[in-house]
């Protein structure tokens, strides 16, 4: 059946035109917009009463003159293509190919705007994925079908961080691995980066790839995370395949949605964001884990950079709420040079513990991720100690701690932008680090650990 066509609009303000006597039309339906000249532009239904109904304009609405303005309501909502074929392809923020290599066939077409994961078709999250970064794999261990954020700041190494994930992330046992990266809101040199760098490094006919750009309509940054999402349960609960999502940056995310409340009249909260932000990250976040009786999984790492480094500002705030657990980098450990520049203190992994050890990791790793946190932890009030007396008032035992800190943050954290390492050779490495300190102070593992993993000194 043709959809009614309505010409001419009562009023265009920002991205929002308002359409006067439509009738059934429902909430999120996409909309045909043509203006005078007949070019043709989408939009999406975001109001609705008796009177009027509002439209978000996807490219904006320049060169529309209310009058002249041709609108059709198209009965269905905001639609992704899915095919196989989409991995080791480039999209934009609407799911249109940028890679010059055609349009997709096959597949089908779905909503975007799916819905979180029942809580009763859950499986607990176990199994482990290498990701080959050691203070990831060792400290903060990323466990499938896990939301596992990373909380960055303007001009920290968020971007590198991401690629590198990207690119050597795999769940150990399995080869049905795909990645699913989305840029929301990023520079032109950001995206010409991670194009690069996802197509020439890793497995790139495993990853598939949305770029949303900074000068893009704001409207699409909206639907950038929900292209990824819904090509990742896809791929995961129809291929069989376990997905891992990087999206980056959730702020900009945040931001557009900012300034869409703004433009459409509502009432803001907490910093001018909308009183809905806490629901619509849910909404993203919650579409990720491992559905009991389907073979794959999604596993999320949103990225966030916190405005002035507040990590009580409410993004990563509401973040911390819905995930379970962060990462943080520290631009302490940046300006040292070290990356990647993971503060292990106030990084988290929730599901690590039921993850790790015998049968997923090495039986070992609990204890020795335990001792480097507490070890790592008194290394701080050393350092703090010898900045008011000098280390020179040190005892032997703080000496220790405080060469233990230089050789963890050098040899253990640091490591290469494109180094890969195995979770053994991670665990072997601790064990050599740890080995920096007196065994008396190694509280958190058991003397036959110490005996099998750490030489003894000559005296």
């Amino acid at each position: 059946m043709a959809q009614a066509e309505y010409i001419g609009v009562k009023d265009i303000e920002g991205p929002f035109i308002l359409v006067e006597n439509v009738t059934g039309v429902g909430y999120g339906e996409l909309v045909d917009i043509r203006d005078s000249a007949g070019a043709r532009r989408h939009g999406q239904v975001k109001s609705l009463s008796e009177k009027a109904t509002l439209v978000q304009v996807f490219t904006g609405t320049e060169d529309l003159v209310p009058s002249g303005t041709k609108v059709k309501f198209l009965g269905k909502p905001l639609e992704v293509h899915l095919s196989k074929y989409m991995l080791g392809r480039t999209f934009n923020g609407l799911g249109e190919p940028r890679d010059d290599c055609g349009a997709l066939y096959g597949g089908k077409r779905v909503n975007i705007n799916g819905l979180p994961l029942n809580p009763m078709a859950r499986q607990y999250p176990r199994d482990f994925i290498h990701t080959g970064i050691s203070a990831i794999d060792t400290l903060t261990t990323l466990i499938r079908g896990q939301k596992l954020p990373i909380f960055s700041g303007n001009g920290l190494p968020h971007n590198q961080l991401a690629v590198q994930i990207a690119t050597q992330a795999r769940v150990v046992g399995s080869d049905e691995f795909a990645v699913v990266f989305a840029g929301i809101g990023v520079k032109h040199d950001d995206a010409a980066y991670f194009m690069q760098e996802l197509s020439t490094h890793g497995h790139s006919n495993n990853i598939v790839t949305f770029l949303n750009l900074a000068d893009d309509p704001v409207i699409e940054r909206i639907a950038t995370p929900r292209m990824a999402l819904s090509t990742a349960e896809y791929l995961a609960y129809e291929l069989g395949m376990h997905v891992l999502v990087i999206m980056t940056d959730m702020t900009s995310y945040c931001e557009a949605l900012r300034e869409l409340g703004v433009a459409a009249g509502e009432v803001p909260s907490r910093k001018g964001y909308p009183a809905y932000l806490y629901s619509d990250l849910a909404s993203l976040y919650e579409r990720a884990g491992v559905v009991r009786g389907k073979e794959g999984s999604v596993t999320q790492i949103p990225i966030l950079t916190m405005p002035n480094d507040d990590i009580t500002h409410p993004i990563p705030d509401l973040t911390g709420f819905i995930t379970e657990g962060q990462i943080v980098l520290s631009r302490e450990l940046d300006a040292k040079n070290i990356y990647p520049p993971i503060d292990i203190l106030t990084s988290l992994s929730r599901l690590m513990k039921d993850g790790i050890g015998k049968g997923y990791t090495r039986e070992d790793h609990p204890s020795v991720s335990s001792q480097l946190f507490a070890s790592y932890s008194r290394v701080q009030e050393v350092r703090s100690l010898a900045g008011v007396v000098g280390e020179d008032e040190l005892s032997k035992t703080d000496k220790a701690f405080l060469s233990f800190g230089k050789v963890f943050e050098g040899k253990f954290l640091k490591q290469g932008n494109e180094e890969e390492r195995d979770i053994a050779y991670s665990l072997d490495t601790a064990w050599e680090i740890l080995g920096e300190l007196p065994a008396g102070e190694l509280t958190r593992v058991s003397m036959a650990d110490i005996e099998a993993h750490i030489k003894k000194k000559e005296k």
